[in-house]
């Protein structure tokens, strides 16, 4: 038995620190061994998972001794926090420390997507030189739109106004006099998608925000705009975006989250032979520095909590 098991990878050093208080079980593949996590978890006072692992009614159950979980990152759609607040398990994501991370993935995606000159390297080793193709733009002057304005908008929109662009933000939650606003020019969500050059997604999954951007938000952008999703899947219609894309009616797009992961073949399939389309595995957050201050504000959080209920 366990104090602490951790189902995905985790920075060995915010491991090593764990084990040293507590008898704690690593093995960063548990998450897809479900029958192994359910018997690992049997004894467990605390989980730590990243957002594959499912913390539901079944791993609870599978875990009784369960005092908390924690979450390395801020991404909470794969805990059931109803169930985890009716059995008095606490919840402690990393907040905070993978907001550069993703930043900094959205401003490199965004000056990918119209540069537009960075997939062409089967074709200069062959020997073509296709430089008219591959005449793209620069993000200076244009107009960011960014659809949520919590904490890793405000980084992203502060990188960008320092490379010259334009800023504009939708966020029905933040109050109009929030100093936050200084460094974005305030929008509904409709004249903010109309304007944008770049789209770049920052609200939680909820009923209200699921699909926002779909058919009919896609009509309303521009065609030579490009769209980045480093939030959660389920934002984006996938299929109308893919439609979007197919036909012209959107420059590019770049997804990091999905509605389903990972892809399977059937799911994956639909986005195949689509120019100008960058995927990446829900890795926006994750670099070797944010791995290292996620893990061990998570080691911090799980280790208070310990402590305070020995």
């Amino acid at each position: 038995m366990h104090d602490i098991v951790i189902t995905e990878f985790m920075d060995d050093g915010a491991v090593e620190r764990l084990n040293r208080s507590h008898s704690t079980l690593y093995d960063p593949a548990l998450v897809d061994r479900p029958g192994d996590l359910a018997a690992a978890v049997a004894g467990a006072r605390a989980v730590v998972v990243r957002n594959r692992t499912q913390v539901g009614a079944a791993l609870l159950a599978a875990a009784p001794r369960l005092e908390c979980v924690g979450r390395l990152g801020v991404g909470l759609d794969n805990i059931d926090l109803d169930a985890c607040k009716a059995r008095s398990v606490a919840v402690y994501p990393a907040t905070g420390a993978n907001d550069l991370a993703v930043a900094e993935y959205v401003i490199a995606t965004a000056m990918a997507l119209v540069r537009r000159a960075y997939a062409s390297t089967a074709d200069v080793v062959a020997g073509k030189w296709p430089r008219q193709a591959l005449i793209g733009g620069e993000i200076s002057g244009r107009t960011l739109s960014l659809v949520g304005y919590g904490a890793i908008a405000r980084e992203v929109a502060r990188r960008a106004a320092a490379l010259g662009m334009c800023v504009v933000a939708y966020d029905p939650f933040l109050p109009e006099d929030h100093p936050a606003w200084s460094t974005a020019t305030r929008m509904e969500l409709a004249g903010l998608l109309a304007e944008a050059d770049v789209i770049s997604l920052h609200t939680p999954l909820t009923p209200s925000t699921r699909h926002i951007i779909g058919a009919n938000a896609l009509t309303g952008m521009k065609h030579d705009a490009v769209l980045i999703n480093a939030a959660r899947g389920g934002i984006v219609d996938e299929v109308a975006l893919c439609a979007a894309l197919r036909d012209g009616r959107l420059a590019g797009a770049a997804l990091d989250v999905f509605e389903r992961e990972p892809l399977d073949a059937g799911h994956g399939a639909m986005f195949a032979g689509i120019p100008n389309l960058i995927l990446t595995p829900h890795i926006a957050g994750v670099t070797s520095e944010s791995n290292v201050r996620v893990s061990h504000k998570t080691a911090d959080l799980v280790l208070d909590h310990l402590k305070a209920r020995p």
